[in-house]
């Protein structure tokens, strides 16, 4: 068990209007505070079992309002008992109205019975260190609130139940079982090692390795359910980036005229394809122009399309490239760039559209919808998003670190083992414990305050 021996609060919901707020207490003194702060009928908060659901009113100080003593919000007390509650300590939730000054109010009695404010994620960094959760469903918690998708909510659901966890602790377990049986090797004498052994440890290294090597290939599919994709809309004037916008998203987002530079800053919306959040980028014409306004928009294009995972380069379909739009796909890069002939209703020798290496990827007019869906369907699959909603595992940044440090030590210590140089078993024994250590550190097996710092501080207050 942690050894916090204080008792933290926080309002749980987000502020503004809502038929109710939630103010979370937990901690040693979490039974303390609500005999302090609620006024019911019956026995005290404190005398009732774990599970109870009470009805009363939240009193405070005089500090808080004019008279001590007085009804700040009529609530509904829960209470949890240690180890059955989020953070497997004695906890309390007051359930009172919406709204900024209710909130804030029930928050403000409960600080002046003897909580303190908790911090970002303090709630779920104690069910960590109380041993409910491990780091990697931690981390979970915080994709769930922030995911965009039910694609994205459902494989967080699946990362808190544990899924990766175990996943991540059977390949530790591997290693560490065969590190094991390597520092078992070390009390052999020099000549006297059998000759079978260290070929099987090789081997269930390697094995090892293929473990590693499959979840390392969840990363980028990982990032862009997380983090979603930057799709950058490019192209010259009046060749219908701000319509195709509006196309795919299916509202009029972004202005649309026929004057050429109309668009002068981006405009950004989000589209759900598949899951995965795509942020549609609509930029400012590339051409020469003596506009400052215009001149500042199209840098402002450049900046975004050097930072876009996937690029739509329009060209008119009815005019076909022209200059300019070679000059500009010069400097794309070919793999995240596709070439989209807009305004195909309007012309009439489409697939003799091709420029240099360039070829004509997608053929759609943004006026009546002609070929946005096999548009939509080559953005996914030029991003690398398949397109089964399907649940699975998907590694983050931090975990995509661990693996790729394990993964290095694992090599060295193959390629020690297979030396043919007794003498380098120490070393490679050495290599192991570093494995473990970056596998370690990605469930929470190891880790550090630093490193739980830089975890949950990405969390909201209350969670």
């Amino acid at each position: 068990m942690n050894t916090n021996i204080d008792t933290i609060a926080a309002l749980c919901t987000a502020p503004g209007k809502a038929a109710i707020s939630i103010v979370r207490v937990s901690g040693p003194g979490a039974f303390d505070v609500a005999d302090a702060v609620f006024r019911g009928s019956g026995p005290k908060p404190s005398e009732r079992t774990a599970g109870t659901f009470l009805h009363g009113f939240v009193h405070g100080a005089d500090t808080i309002v004019d008279s001590e003593g007085q009804d700040l919000d009529e609530v509904i007390l829960l209470l949890y008992r240690a180890p059955q509650s989020y953070t497997r300590e004695d906890v309390v939730e007051l359930q009172g109205h919406g709204g900024q000054a209710a909130a804030r109010r029930i928050l403000a009695a409960v600080l002046e019975a003897g909580a303190r404010l908790a911090g970002p994620g303090e709630f779920t960094r104690r069910a960590f260190l109380n041993g409910r959760i491990d780091l990697v469903q931690a981390e979970a918690v915080m994709d769930l609130i922030n995911a965009q998708s039910n694609r994205a909510a459902n494989c967080a659901i699946d990362q808190l139940e544990g899924h990766l966890s175990s996943y991540i602790g059977d390949t530790y377990n591997k290693i560490l079982s065969t590190a094991a049986d390597l520092e078992a090797v070390l009390d052999f004498d020099d000549g006297e090692l059998p000759t079978p052994i260290l070929p099987e440890i090789m081997e269930r290294l390697k094995s090892s390795m293929v473990s590693i090597n499959a979840v390392l290939k969840t990363w980028e599919e990982g990032r862009l359910l997380r983090e979603g994709a930057v799709v950058v809309i490019a192209g010259r004037p009046n060749v219908g980036k701000s319509s195709l916008l509006n196309r795919l998203l299916g509202s009029d987002r972004a202005i649309v005229t026929d004057v050429p530079g109309t668009t002068r800053d981006t405009v950004e919306e989000t589209l759900i394809v598949h899951g995965v959040p795509m942020r549609l980028v609509d930029t400012a014409g590339l051409r020469d122009t003596d506009c400052r306004i215009e001149q500042e928009g199209i840098t402002r294009t450049q900046g975004m399309l050097s930072r876009a995972d996937l690029t739509l380069y329009l060209v008119d379909a009815a005019m076909g490239p022209v200059d300019d739009d070679i000059q500009q796909l010069e400097a794309c890069d070919n793999s995240t760039t596709v070439l989209v002939a807009n305004k195909c209703d309007l012309a009439a020798n489409l697939l003799e559209l091709r420029t240099g290496t360039w070829e004509i990827e997608a053929q759609v007019s943004a006026a009546t919808g002609q070929g946005i869906e096999r548009l939509t369907e080559l953005m996914a699959e030029r991003l690398g998003v398949s397109a089964d909603d399907a649940t699975g595992i998907y590694i983050s940044e931090r975990h995509r670190m661990g693996l790729l440090n394990a993964k290095k030590h694992c090599e060295a210590a193959i390629e020690q083992l297979g030396s043919e140089d007794e003498g380098l078993i120490v070393t490679a024994a050495t290599e192991l414990r570093s494995a473990l250590e970056g596998l370690g550190e990605i469930i929470g097996k190891r880790y550090d305050t630093a490193l739980l710092d830089r975890i949950f501080s990405r969390f909201c207050i209350g969670k």
